[in-house]
C-alpha cells in the first residue's frame, strides 16, 4: 500500500545545507572550464547573468513552494497553475535533465580520484550514495552538511594560496576582445547548471517542518552564499590563469595551484573536487527521486514509484530506480555532453516556474512581476544559446517526452 505522505524531519539548516550541497560540487570543479571558453575575458559577466537569472528562478520557486509545499517542485507548480500537460512537461524535463546532472557529477568523481577508470568509480559512487538516501532524508542532511564543510575549506585554501602569490594580473579581470555577447550568454546558460542546486530544497517541500517559512529562507540564502563562492573563485582563477589559461585547463582549481608554486595542493584539490561532486550527487538523486515520486503518484510514471518506506519514510522505489538509470548513463556518458543536456532541461523546468509564478494573485503574495518576466525570458534566451548539440538532443529528448504524455491521453480516452 503506498503511503501518501513522507516525513517531515529536516529544519532550515538542514535544507540550506542540502541547496548547497548540490551547488558547490559542479559550479567550482566542472563547469568554470567551459564556460571560460564561451565567454573568454567576459566570464565575470556571464557569472553575474546566470546569477540574475537564478535569484529570479529562485524568487518565483520559493513562492510557489510556500503554498504547494509538496513533493515534485515545478511539476507541482505547472500542474497546479497551468495545467496537467505543463506540470507534466516541467516534471520530465527535471528528471531527464537531472539525470544528467547525476551523471554528471558522478563522472567528476571518477575523472577525479581515479581518471584511469573514472567509470567504473561513477557507477559505485551511485550505488554508494543511492543506499544512503534509501535510508532515510536525514542520514543524507548529516552526510551532505560533512561534505560542504571540506569542500569550503579545501576553496579557502586554494583561494587564499593563490592570492597570498604573485602570480596574477589585474589586467587578467578585464573585459577584452575576445568577448562576445553570444558567448557571454552561452557562458551563463553552462554557469546556470551550477547554481540550479536550489532546486533541490523545493523538491523536498514534504519533508521540511514548517515549508511556508523556511524553504523561500533556505533558498534565498543558499544561493546568495553559493554565489559569493563562485564570484570569489571564479575571480582568483581568472587573475592567476588568465582567460585562455583557464579555457585550457582540465582541472582549473590545480592549475591555479600550480601556478601559484604550490603543487602539494594539487592532491588536495582532488579530493576536495571528488568530495564536492559526491555531495551534488547525493542531493541531486534526493531532488530526482522526489520529482519521480510526484508524477507516479499522478499515473505519469508506474505507481510503484510512489511507495514510500514504511521504516524510513523515504520513496524507496524511486530511489532504485533512478540510482540504477543513473549507474547506466554514468556508465557510457561523456561529462561536458552531460552538463550542455543537463542545462537545457532545467532551464525549460524554471521557464514553467516562472510561468507558474505569473498566475499568482496579491493575495498568494506573487513576486513582482518583472521577476517572472526576467525569469522566463532569461531561461527561454539561455536554452537557446548553449552549444547546438546539446540544444539539439534536449529538444529530441522533450518531443519524445510530449509523444509520450499524447499516446498516455489517447489510451486513457479508450
Amino acid at each position: 500500500m503506498t503511503d501518501p505522505t513522507l516525513h517531515r524531519r529536516l529544519g532550515m539548516s538542514d535544507a540550506v545545507i542540502i541547496g548547497l550541497g548540490s551547488m558547490l560540487g559542479a559550479g567550482i570543479f566542472v563547469a568554470l572550464t567551459p564556460a571560460a571558453a564561451a565567454a573568454g575575458s567576459a566570464l565575470l559577466i556571464g557569472l553575474v547573468i546566470a546569477a540574475v537569472v537564478a535569484y529570479c528562478n529562485a524568487t518565483s520557486s520559493a513562492r510557489l513552494a510556500a503554498i504547494y509545499p509538496v513533493s515534485g517542485g515545478t511539476y507541482v507548480y505547472g500542474r497546479e497553475r497551468l495545467g496537467d500537460f505543463w506540470g507534466y512537461l516541467a516534471g520530465w524535463a527535471f528528471v531527464v535533465g537531472k539525470t544528467a546532472s547525476c551523471a554528471a557529477m558522478a563522472l567528476t568523481v571518477g575523472l577525479y580520484a581515479w581518471p584511469a577508470h573514472a567509470h567504473v568509480v561513477a557507477v559505485a559512487a551511485v550505488v554508494a550514495l543511492t543506499a544512503v538516501n534509501y535510508v532515510g532524508v536525514q542520514k543524507s542532511a548529516w552526510l551532505t552538511r560533512a561534505i560542504v564543510a571540506v569542500v569550503l575549506m579545501v576553496l579557502t585554501v586554494v583561494v587564499v594560496t593563490t592570492l597570498a602569490s604573485d602570480v596574477g594580473s589585474v589586467d587578467s579581470l578585464e573585459v577584452g576582445s575576445d568577448a562576445r555577447v553570444t558567448g557571454i550568454l552561452q557562458s551563463a546558460g553552462i554557469l546556470f547548471f551550477a547554481f540550479a542546486g536550489y532546486a533541490r530544497i523545493a523538491t523536498l517541500g514534504e519533508e521540511v517542518r514548517e515549508p511556508a517559512r523556511i524553504i523561500p529562507r533556505a533558498i534565498l540564502v543558499a544561493l546568495g552564499i553559493a554565489l559569493v563562492v563562485y564570484a570569489t573563485v571564479a575571480a582568483t582563477a581568472l587573475w592567476a590563469l588568465g582567460a585562455s589559461g583557464l579555457a585550457a585547463a582540465t582541472a582549473p582549481l590545480a592549475a591555479m595551484t600550480q601556478a601559484a608554486g604550490a603543487g602539494w595542493l594539487t592532491p588536495v584539490v582532488r579530493v576536495g573536487a571528488a568530495v564536492a561532486a559526491l555531495g551534488s550527487l547525493l542531493a541531486l538523486i534526493l531532488g530526482v527521486s522526489r520529482t519521480t515520486l510526484a508524477m507516479s503518484r499522478d499515473g505519469h510514471l508506474p505507481r510503484t514509484l510512489a511507495k514510500v518506506h514504511p521504516r524510513f519514510g523515504v520513496p524507496h522505489h524511486a530511489e532504485l530506480a533512478v540510482g540504477a538509470v543513473v549507474a547506466i548513463v554514468a556508465a557510457t556518458a561523456d561529462v561536458r555532453g552531460a552538463i550542455g543536456f543537463s542545462s537545457f532541461g532545467v532551464l525549460l523546468y524554471y521557464a514553467i516556474a516562472n510561468a507558474s509564478a505569473m498566475t499568482l494573485s496579491r493575495l498568494e503574495r506573487r513576486p513582482p512581476l518583472i521577476v517572472c518576466v526576467v525569469g522566463l525570458v532569461g531561461c527561454v534566451v539561455l536554452a537557446c544559446t548553449l552549444p547546438r548539440a546539446s540544444v539539439i538532443s534536449g529538444v529530441v529528448v522533450i518531443v519524445i517526452g510530449i509523444a509520450i504524455y499524447a499516446c498516455r491521453i489517447v489510451l486513457a480516452r479508450r
